[in-house]
């Protein structure tokens, strides 16, 4: 009892219901017209399941899915027709052809997003057809492709079939689990909220882009070669239709696009809506009309799609209470715990690096950014040594923030040259600077909100290892350090709530701890203290000083000037996109041309008999 308690209750439903889906033909063996309706809504829940994945994990819509599908069926039938074997022994093929189509298709189309993307993909499903038509010889052109019929007897009807495809079905929607519960999965939903957050903090974007488009294919590709030897006949025009794409399309919508049970409940829903008005509506015209004004109300009405709105409904009837936790304390006990994990393979990594105490980590040699008529970093020139925390302080506009674009990769210099470790990086993508050690937090949080805590820090990918990105984000090493890191920070009981219902101090926190994932060299912060509440900055650093004295060196954006003072040194100040003064916090509070540009009057040293160099904000306090 106690086992099954600790299933989700989403489980235990589908579960019951595949029971009553294995039963049903046994029950009521001798109705085919039931049981085709049954498997055809099969079909097209392993198609919305796999669509899922490229268009719900990752954000990218495609109108040309149902291409796939005919793939599979042209690739079994021709085989089949030339070799002899029975199209089912040679349905995974259909897959293989699927995802190599998609594969070539992906490293191009997967380069534009939004508009561009849906386009060119309907323009692959339109020009697949036109292949099948042009190419007589090889696809039979508009006459088609007549297969065998099947070889059980007839007394079984559509029974072999309905079994075929609820078990293609079940095999779909394990695999779309498997993979929402990798770190290839969070990666996907990071694309899909912000896809320049996810690529610096370690996902290569373009890799889990063709990959999950590939996954996508896959089973439909599969069904394709099942759904030929069902039809016995193949043409052009049915393999390759547009209404195929918007019903797969249709069918995620309803049920919630990114969710896991969602397109297989629309699925159902399309699917039987779809025959009741073939059948009583008079005809495919009807079906057409059907399928738009569901696509109109979707939108309009329930645009989350219906699971995700009974959820929602659901949780505000029975919200989940929360303990607040004691930050402070959390963040005291993981910093006085000398064998936390979490700090210790941030110490090892660092150990093991070879780059000497004090030596240059980051180099930043004579960029400039501009855009348009507007100089945003001119020829800036900036260093950080290993072990050091560094701060960029200067007015707001003077060019901190593109910098820091410029030097994680978010952007691109004009000119000069950007070195981490002895190596060139302004020439590298996002992702591989990470990998290398670079992170970054960001002064407006960029947490990936309808994820939940916990999946936003295991998202980082430390290292471009596919035994990394396939491994699991919810339980395992990857989900431990998570845990551990979020105890770090004081958040640890908000592992399982959705990152946007955080506040804005506490997203600061999780992002720094997102970024501690990555096991870096370096961090970037830029502003930490801005939104925290005041009695945690203490506790926010001591944490810096602890990670600085495991071996993480730090470059910090801030405007809290006695924090900059008290925490870091060297101290560099920027101005109209360049640094105008580098030293010792003591020797920058003095600086008269500091004390013109940025810090004024307040910081100005006042008459001082001893020669201490007393401000006259020290003198008033």
């Amino acid at each position: 009892m106690k086992a099954l308690r600790a299933v989700p209750r989403a489980h235990l439903i589908a579960g019951l219901c595949l029971v009553a889906l294995l039963v049903y033909p046994i029950i009521n063996p001798w109705q085919p017209y039931p049981q085709a309706v049954m498997l055809l809504g099969f079909l097209l829940a392993v198609q919305a399941s796999s669509w899922n994945i490229i268009s719900g994990y990752a954000g990218y819509i495609s109108l040309g899915h149902s291409m796939f599908l005919g793939l599979g069926s042209y690739t079994v039938g021709i085989i089949a027709v030339r070799s002899g074997i029975n199209p089912l022994w040679l349905a995974p093929l259909g897959g293989v052809t699927a995802v190599v189509i998609a594969v070539l298709i992906g490293s191009v189309v997967l380069r534009t997003r939004g508009h561009a993307f849906v386009i060119i993909t309907i323009a692959m499903l339109l020009a697949a057809q036109i292949f099948a038509v042009n190419f007589k010889g090889f696809t039979q052109g508009s006459d088609g492709i007549t297969l065998e019929l099947p070889f059980w007897s007839r007394d079984f009807q559509n029974i072999p079939f309905y079994y075929l495809f609820l078990g293609l079905l079940v095999l779909t929607v394990l695999f779309s689990a498997w993979l929402r519960r990798t770190k290839f999965g969070t990666g996907l939903v990071a694309i899909r909220e912000d896809e320049g957050k996810a690529a610096s903090i370690g996902v290569n974007t373009t890799r889990f882009k063709i990959v999950a488009y590939a996954a996508s294919a896959f089973f439909i590709g599969v069904a394709g070669g099942i759904y030929s030897y069902y039809l016995t006949f193949i043409n052009p025009i049915g393999s390759f239709t547009i209404l195929g794409s918007v019903t797969i399309v249709l069918a995620t919508l309803a049920g919630g696009r990114g969710t896991l049970y969602g397109p297989v409940v629309g699925a159902f829903i399309v699917q039987l809506l779809g025959e009741a008005a073939t059948v009583y509506g008079g005809g495919s015209q009807s079906r057409v009309l059907m399928f738009g004004l569901a696509l109109m109300i979707v939108v309009l009405f329930v645009p989350r799609g219906l699971l995700p709105t009974i959820q929602g409904w659901w949780r505000r009837r029975h919200p989940v209470q929360v303990e607040y936790t004691d930050q402070a304390g959390a963040l005291g006990r993981g910093l006085v715990t000398a064998h936390d994990r979490a700090l210790a393979e941030v110490s090892a990594v660092n150990a093991a690096d070879a780059v000497a105490q004090g030596e240059i980590l980051l180099d930043v040699r004579g960029v400039s950014k501009r855009f348009g008529g507007l100089t945003a970093v001119d020829d800036a020139s900036l260093t950080v040594r290993k072990g050091s925390i560094t701060a960029l302080i200067g007015p707001n506009g003077s060019g901190k923030t593109t910098l820091f674009n410029l030097i994680t990769g978010g952007m691109a210099p004009d000119s000069g040259e950007i070195w981490f470790e002895g190596r060139r990086i302004d020439t590298m993508r996002p992702w591989e600077r990470g990998h290398l050690g670079l992170g970054r937090t960001y002064q407006v949080t960029r947490l990936f909100k309808d994820m939940t805590v916990q999946q936003n820090v295991v998202a980082p990918l430390p290292n471009s290892r596919w035994r990394t990105m396939f491994s699991d984000s919810v339980s395992g090493h990857e989900a431990a350090r998570a845990r551990e890191l979020l105890d770090i920070v004081g958040l640890g009981s908000f592992a399982n709530q959705p990152a946007g219902a955080l506040s804005y101090g506490q997203q600061k926190l999780v992002e720094l701890a997102q970024v501690l994932m990555l096991q870096p060299k370096l961090i970037l912060l830029d502003e930490p203290a801005g939104g925290v509440n005041p009695s945690l900055l203490g506790r926010l650093t001591e944490v810096i000083r602890e990670l600085n004295r495991s071996g993480v060196t730090f470059l910090v954006v801030e405007h809290n000037i006695p924090l900059v003072l008290e925490l870091c040194d060297p101290v560099v100040v920027f101005s109209r996109g360049a640094s105008i003064a580098e030293g010792p916090p003591g020797t920058i509070r003095e600086d008269p041309v500091v004390l013109d540009a940025y810090l004024g009057d307040d910081w100005r040293p006042a008459d001082d008999p001893a020669g201490q160099g007393t401000s006259t904000r020290e003198a008033v306090q």
